[in-house]
């Protein structure tokens, strides 16, 4: 079906399977079809979920990726962003320390390649990395990379063009950095910096030839049409590797009393950055077990990636758990690039 019929399409089975056939032909999904997906009714979800698996297995198979984070500064941040306990603003009880010494960034290394992880994400929370903090990653990068097989990730904040030069040099493989909504909504969750200063750093990390990791975060209050915005943003931007997050609210924080998310909704969220995005891999982050609850395998037929493990400030489950999910969905962790494979 062509895509200017969809647009004016009511959501059908026909429809979704037609939208998934249209994005596997090479028609990029518009904004009213991504509208349109967030807003079926839930006795489609199924039926949402059969379309994005659809274009899922074209270009993945049934594999899986799995990343370990791991928070090597905690709190001390000088930002306001209303979603994060680490922020000056947050009085969340969280961790704080400085960047930790190399024995503590190996030894989770370890615990990342153990747990079977392809990318071991190294996160401070900072305005942007300080020198001492350039100096200890460009140190272990090298270390982790040669003794492991791991992929690393840097989430360092905002960055310029010569430190996202150093961080390529020194063999990091991906940076990530989160647009985290939408352009219109960003100044009511962050007024220390701008969506803006954030895509200019994505643009300093694809001119030192980084690979780009980026995402957001759904449940924040913003509308449907936002969340289609930061979808289509990451499109245009060409993100390899999608983190979808999904609000924890944390007392102490300022969005501690935003609403909760549907497992639903967060399922249809998924497929829709899935159809969006066809062969980016998209990662099911922050909150899953909180919104997904018993509906979290689902999740996997949009999705091609999970952390394994806990995040920053909250718990994960056991990674038991997450083999277990993936085996008996019929899935299967690997480390191999699949990225635009098909099936």
């Amino acid at each position: 079906m062509p895509s200017e019929t969809l647009e004016n399409a009511s959501p059908s089975t026909a429809s979704y399977d037609a939208m998934a056939q249209s994005v596997l032909a090479g028609n990029p999904l518009t904004s009213e079809q991504a509208l349109a997906i967030l807003r079926s009714p839930d006795e489609d979800l199924l039926d949402v979920m059969a379309a994005a698996f659809r274009v899922r297995r074209h270009h993945f198979g049934r594999a899986v990726q799995l990343y370990f984070l791991m928070n090597a500064k905690s709190g001390l941040c000088p930002e306001d962003c209303g979603y994060c306990s680490q922020s000056k603003v947050s009085t969340a009880p969280v961790p704080k320390y400085n960047i930790l010494q190399r024995d503590k960034l190996m030894a989770a290394a370890e615990l990342a390649a153990k747990r079977n992880a392809k990318t071991y994400c190294l996160v401070i929370s900072a305005r942007g990395p300080n020198e001492r903090e350039m100096k200890a990653v460009e140190e272990v990068v090298p270390e982790i990379k040669a003794k492991y097989d791991l992929k690393v990730c840097a989430c360092l904040g905002l960055l310029d063009e010569t430190q996202a030069q150093r961080l390529k040099d020194c063999g990091v493989d991906r940076v990530n950095h989160n647009v985290n909504t939408s352009e219109r909504f960003y100044e009511q969750i962050c007024s220390t910096h701008t969506h803006a200063d954030r895509v200019q750093t994505l643009q300093h990390v694809r001119n030192a030839g980084l690979e780009l990791c980026s995402g957001g975060i759904i449940g924040m209050g913003e509308t449907d049409e936002d969340v289609v915005a930061m979808a289509m943003e990451l499109r245009e931007i060409g993100v390899e590797s999608i983190p979808l997050n999904f609000l924890t609210s944390i007392d102490g924080t300022p969005l501690q009393q935003k609403k909760q998310l549907t497992p639903s909704y967060c399922l249809k969220a998924l497929a829709m950055f899935r159809l969006v995005n066809p062969d980016r891999e998209l990662r099911i982050s922050g909150g899953r077990e909180l919104h997904l609850r018993s509906l979290q395998p689902l999740g996997l037929y949009a999705a091609n990636s999970i952390f394994v493990g806990d995040y920053l400030t909250t718990e994960g489950q056991a990674p038991e758990a997450d083999y277990q999910m993936v085996e008996d969905m019929g899935f299967t962790v690997t480390k191999e690039e699949e990225v635009g494979a098909s099936c």
